[in-house]
């Protein structure tokens, strides 16, 4: 579970903002999204593996960038 302590004079409105921020750098909300539906096991494949293809792609963006610069 999330937990934000009150600061010494901290206005509500930094509160939300900074637990809002936790919430979303912990990936609670996409988790519970992605859960909300059933999803086939082949579904979650295709997924895996478009991820690594899109790892795989800006690993070689950033390589051919310090290339360029060195």
């Amino acid at each position: 579970m999330l937990q934000v302590d009150r600061k010494e004079e901290e206005s509500l409105e930094s509160l939300i903002r900074r637990f809002n921020k936790k919430v979303s750098q912990s990936g609670v909300l996409t988790a519970a999204r992605r859960k909300k539906f059933y999803e086939k096991p082949l579904t979650k494949r295709e997924e895996r593996e478009i991820a690594i293809r899109k790892r795989a792609r800006k690993e070689m963006k950033t390589r051919e960038a310090l290339a360029i610069r060195g």
